[in-house]
């Protein structure tokens, strides 16, 4: 996932740590706008638009809570990770509750903050992938109708596919020739990510591969670790 160009709201009112911190995302490739107190931090993201809010929880005028509670009445999508200097559990509820996707007590390591923003806006971006509203595809030389589950084969009459071979094979769709996160269908469609949904869902990849090996230019490949590529040959060498 490209950082660059990706905007973050800091609001952070210890101005020492919060010149640290912009510093570092910045060079990360990350432009970010500091704001010193809630209020600021406010109508600062009112006046522009943000891929990401990091909010200190204890600062003057506003705190941290009441901020992500207005955040979240103007953008219920954008992601919030709550800094706080205090570890204590209710804090921690308070600031999922209003809608906080992560948690960070101070002091913390720098490169773990970086590697959530990245895990978070890749999850919101994979996510808005498969909410989109597409149903039709083709696929080499098959067409799939997702809403009439249908997947037929040059001029053969239609498979009628079962609904997680359906989803399934939409999620791989959308990702055409690139990485579709196991995570995400496996949340997506079983809404769980365990042992068993993970077995569940390879043996639905080894229908699908099944009948789409009628087209030797359309394959799935496992990415170990990671989740699977639905291949379109002719599409990956042009």
């Amino acid at each position: 996932m490209e950082t660059e160009n990706k905007k973050i709201l800091l609001v952070e009112d210890d101005p020492n740590f919060g010149t640290v911190l912009k510093d570092y995302l910045a060079m990360n490739d990350y432009e970010v706008i500091h704001a010193k107190n809630g209020m600021e931090g406010f109508e600062k993201f009112k006046k522009d638009d943000f891929d990401l809010c990091i909010l200190d929880v204890m600062m003057p005028y506003k705190d941290g809570f009441t901020l992500a509670k207005e955040i979240r009445e103007k953008n219920e999508d954008i992601p919030i990770i709550f800094l706080t200097a205090k570890a204590m559990k209710e804090d921690v509820l308070k600031g999922y509750k209003v809608g906080a996707d992560d948690y960070l007590n101070k002091p913390f390591d720098s490169e773990v903050l970086l590697m959530k923003i990245k895990a978070i806006i890749q999850r919101k971006a994979t996510d808005s992938i498969a909410d989109s509203k597409q149903f039709e595809f083709e696929i080499g030389n098959f067409h799939l109708n997702s809403k009439l589950r249908f997947l037929t084969y040059n001029d053969e009459d239609p498979i009628k596919l079962s609904p997680k071979e359906n989803e399934l094979l939409r999620l791989l769709a959308l990702h055409k020739n690139d990485l579709m996160p196991r995570e995400l269908a496996l949340t997506k469609i079983w809404r769980d990510d365990n042992y068993f949904t993970s077995r569940s869902m390879d043996v639905y990849i080894a229908k699908l591969r099944k009948y789409l090996g009628k087209d030797d230019g359309v394959e799935i490949i496992n990415i170990h670790g990671e989740g699977f590529r639905l291949v379109v040959k002719d599409e990956v060498d042009n």
